[in-house]
């Protein structure tokens, strides 16, 4: 058998204890056991008719298989429109939009764009797993920014040492956030961009979670003032209508950053398939009201699963946004150990917070991602257990 050479590169891209945790779930459903799983924060839930009707109907029309290469007038649009009403936020279609085969294309590309190794990147901890990938793919260093319960998870800004503030090329912000549900202020986001202004440094928002939110509407990071000129927004379909099969997705913001991530891009794909454009476009567009019935789901299962939690003696928090709860961990366990204990003798499957970060530990992340009567089982799973009696005793 050869031995084939691997790049230093690929050291970044550990199996983690996603794939340690998804071989104790199949190990399970092997012997018979049926599983809760909460642990992917993916959709479970299909696209409102509107948007498969569009791509039903555009799927039939010969002329839409080509590559698209970039995103249609049409879809740039949509992104303006959508961003004015819901924001306030004017936009070019022009120059100030850019079409991603999904946020993630974005998020880990754009460090290629911006970083050469040894700069640095100011990411979350604990933060979406592809903000390391981007780093990796880049070369470049990542300084962790810890999101603390005391902080109401927002970074210490303050705290960053100036050495490596000297020396960082991007901040990514990520509000509502995945794994924490946290939602910044208008105060925090002015301190990032004069941080920013200050620096020289690009700010990236993770906005995916925008339509996710249940008392109150999260910010734009494009409505602050002064946020146009230091960076740009991500934000998908995939969470706000279930597109997430799909992968359409935009970036959003300073026109130079749109210019340099799109020659980056036009490299590496042919763009997203036409019709897939077409029905994003439509859902931009929707006044159905189908984004208030889908907070409605999201907040009734948030409701029935904390609450059930809290009524067997797990304290847990109400997330104001995105589609997760940030769980403490009761002592005396340990995320993994938590976790592992939950799939053994509950049968329910949550992610330990230091998959995200080594500030993560001392938490799991629970996807609201099961119907009502779904999430009651898991409750009633982890009740009687016996999990929580080491906690209790």
């Amino acid at each position: 058998m050869m031995n084939f050479p691997i790049s230093k590169r690929m050291a970044s891209f550990q199996e983690s204890v996603f794939a340690e945790l998804a071989q104790i779930k199949n190990s399970k459903l092997s012997d018979g056991i049926p599983m809760i799983d909460l642990s992917i924060g993916s959709p479970d839930l299909p696209p409102p008719s509107f948007i498969t009707d569009e791509l039903a109907k555009s799927s039939l029309n010969p002329d839409l298989y080509g590559y698209s290469l970039t995103g249609t007038n049409e879809f740039h649009s949509a992104v303006c429109d959508y961003y004015k009403s819901n924001f306030g936020v004017p936009l070019d279609p022009d120059s100030e939009v850019l079409l991603l085969m999904g946020s993630q294309d974005g998020l880990v590309h754009l460090p290629m764009v911006l970083c050469d190794p040894d700069d640095y990147i100011l990411v979350p901890d604990p933060g979406y797993t592809a903000y390391a990938a981007g780093a990796g793919m880049a070369g470049a260093q990542m300084y962790s920014m810890p999101l603390k319960k005391e902080n109401k998870f927002l970074p210490d800004l303050g705290g960053i040492p100036e050495e490596i503030l000297l020396k960082t090329k991007l901040m990514i912000l990520n509000f509502p956030g995945n794994p924490v549900p946290a939602m910044a202020t208008e105060e925090f986001y002015l301190q990032a961009i004069c941080l920013a202004k200050k620096y020289n440094f690009v700010i990236v928002h993770d906005f995916a979670y925008s339509e996710l939110y249940y008392e109150h509407k999260p910010l734009s990071f494009l409505s602050v003032e002064g946020a146009m000129e230091v960076g740009l927004e991500m934000n998908s379909l995939s969470k706000s209508f279930n597109m997430a099969g799909c992968r359409v997705a935009y970036a959003a913001g300073n026109n130079q950053l749109i210019t340099m991530l799109a020659k980056f891009k036009s490299n590496l794909d042919y763009g997203v398939f036409l019709p897939v454009q077409a029905a994003a476009s439509k859902a931009l567009r929707d006044q159905s009201g189908f984004l208030n019935s889908l907070r409605d789901i999201y907040r009734t299962r948030r409701d029935v699963l904390v609450d059930g939690l809290n009524e067997i003696g797990w304290n847990v928090s109400k997330p104001e946004g995105s589609m997760f709860l940030w769980a403490e961990v009761p002592a005396p366990y340990m995320s993994k150990e938590f976790a592992i204990e939950l799939i053994n003798r509950a049968n329910v499957v949550v992610t330990p917070g230091n998959a995200f970060g080594s500030w993560g530990e001392g938490y799991v992340r629970i996807a609201l991602v099961q119907p009502e009567k779904v999430l009651k089982q898991a409750v009633s799973n982890i009740g009687q257990s016996g999990i929580l009696k080491k906690v209790l005793a």
